[in-house]
């Protein structure tokens, strides 16, 4: 990683004490789900640019993708996990 900045939040007690029961290293942790909340920030923009640009996704195309993701046949999730 580059450099650090060091900033308040503030966020609910609940939230911090689940938190805490969570990692010690509560930095790391809001880093590392600032940056997956980035991730799928620009993924959306980059989806929705393309159909834009191509069109609407195709139940074939978005099966695939699911597939893809999920690593099934028919992109259903069979574990019994929501």
């Amino acid at each position: 990683m580059s450099g650090t900045t060091r900033i308040t939040v503030t966020l609910p007690t609940e939230q911090v004490t689940e938190l805490r029961k969570l990692t010690d290293n509560v930095s790391g942790y809001v880093a590392e789900a600032v940056a997956r909340q980035i991730r799928h920030q620009l993924l959306g923009d980059d989806l929705r640019r393309h159909q834009e640009e191509q069109g609407a996704f195709s139940d074939a195309e978005l099966a695939e993708a699911r597939a893809r993701i999920f690593g099934t046949v028919d992109g259903a999730d069979h574990t019994g996990a929501a």
